[in-house]
């Protein structure tokens, strides 16, 4: 009998009209059967014929109860709030749905590369009783964020005492969430612009709030606890505290991805440009929505994703998901008018742009935010030691006149204005932030 021990190419799910057909061992079998009954028959000789009895009996004997279900194969993985470098625990399982039990059973398994699975990479050789099941476990670590994939996996019965099998009966792949790894985030300076209705910046609008702006004459419509005693005794006519209302900010975060930069080595090696995107993002998005902003999210890309302004955990859970499908998107136009406008940007909101700033079209991107009056600050992600695809004995000198023609892009940038930072993790914005919250209280010409 011979089994397939790898997944066959296909459709998965695909099952054939014959599922079950006979191996080469009933076709053994009835070959040597047929065969000494002929020369039992021609030659006259009896013990031709008995020696073929034992195959016949045997093949019947095996034969008279044949299968008629295939056997359901399933895939389970534990995903629930898994994060890189966090502990999978997946199986593959077969159930047999007949009377008849499975002698054999070779279970055979793919996963993604992200997914490091212990003895994912060899079949599995089990039996089944009737009306039972079995399963396999592969329990593992996950490497990298994004949705991986268990399997396909595809499965292949022998029964009756290995006279029939089985066609491979193959499962679709199981995706599982690996939410990526956020490192500790936080960022003391304001907002530079706070529109909403309530939350914890201080705006420069007059309102209801815990920060004074200073003592005026009372007014119609104030009330009466606003009035300061102190001062309203001493110059004889009634005054009140105003203060600034507390109103929470929108953060949009644009995820450049025109292309991809570095070999990713998951959680525990090198990171890739949009490792760093992802990450960073993630990062940035739960500090500002444990605050009480809004955050939406954006593809500078061909297709142009976007994620709507929302508050609170949930939002935080439709970002998590929205970041496992980014991927490298380029453009095919020679302008990126095409695929990025400026009204998909809130007057009001900051802009955190995250770049690797290798690509023409984001350097342009950038000034033509700022020349619109939105306030933009541009997240380096490009990791270090990162250079350019191709090998040749040019390389270093390609390499060092790549950097060169970047530090101009990144200068340039400087020159009108876009704060370019690049990423280190926790209070590494500061210092930006705080600029861009000065030039927002600057008087504008």
């Amino acid at each position: 009998m011979r089994l397939r021990n790898a997944v066959p190419p296909g459709e998965a799910g695909e099952r054939p009209e014959k599922t079950w057909v006979p191996t080469r061992a009933l076709g053994r079998s009835v070959l040597l059967t047929g065969l000494l009954l002929v020369l039992g028959v021609a030659l006259g000789r009896v013990d031709l014929v008995l020696l073929a009895a034992p195959f016949a009996i045997g093949a019947a004997i095996g034969l008279r109860r044949m299968p008629t279900s295939v056997p359901e194969l399933t895939i389970d993985a534990d995903e629930e709030h898994l994060v890189e470098g966090g502990h999978v625990q997946a199986n593959v399982t077969v159930s047999n749905p007949d009377i008849i039990p499975y002698d054999l059973v070779v279970v055979r398994t793919r996963t993604s590369r992200w997914l490091k699975l212990e003895h994912a990479d060899r079949p599995f050789a089990i039996t089944v009783p009737s009306d039972g099941w079995a399963a396999v476990d592969l329990p593992g670590d996950a490497l990298r964020w994004g949705r991986q994939e268990v399997g396909p996996a595809a499965a292949r019965v022998a029964a009756c005492g290995g006279l029939l099998a089985c066609r491979p009966v193959v499962m679709p792949p199981r995706a599982v969430r690996v939410y990526p790894v956020t490192e500790p985030f936080n960022a003391i300076e304001a907002m530079p612009a706070a529109a909403g209705l309530v939350g914890n910046h201080r705006s420069r609008r007059m309102g209801e709030g815990g920060e004074l702006a200073g003592v005026r004459p009372f007014a119609p419509g104030d009330r009466l606890r606003r009035i300061d005693w102190r001062v309203s005794l001493r110059t004889r006519d009634l005054h009140v505290a105003s203060t600034l209302s507390d109103r929470d900010a929108e953060v949009l975060l644009l995820l450049d991805v025109l292309g991809e930069v570095g070999l990713s080595g998951g959680v525990a090696g090198s990171a890739s440009v949009l490792d760093t995107t992802v990450r960073a993002a993630a990062a940035i998005a739960e500090h500002y929505l444990q605050r009480g902003d809004r955050v939406s999210l954006l593809e500078h890309g061909a297709t142009a994703r976007r994620l709507r302004p929302a508050t609170g955990r949930r939002q935080y859970l439709r970002v998590l998901e929205w970041l496992l499908d980014v991927r490298p998107d380029p453009v095919e136009w020679d302008t990126d008018e095409s695929v990025f406008g400026v009204h998909h940007v809130s007057s009001d909101a900051l802009v955190m742009v995250l770049s690797p700033l290798i690509d023409p079209r984001a350097a342009d991107m950038l000034a033509h935010l700022t020349q619109s009056g939105r306030y933009v600050v541009a997240v380096d992600t490009l990791p270090e030691g990162a250079a350019p695809a191709g090998t040749g004995p040019l390389s270093p000198l390609a390499t060092r006149l790549w950097r060169l023609e970047r530090e101009n892009v990144l200068g340039r940038l400087r020159e009108h204005g876009v704060p370019v930072v690049a990423w280190a993790g926790a209070g590494s914005l500061d210092l930006v932030l705080r600029d861009v919250a000065r030039m927002a209280a600057a008087p504008r010409g």
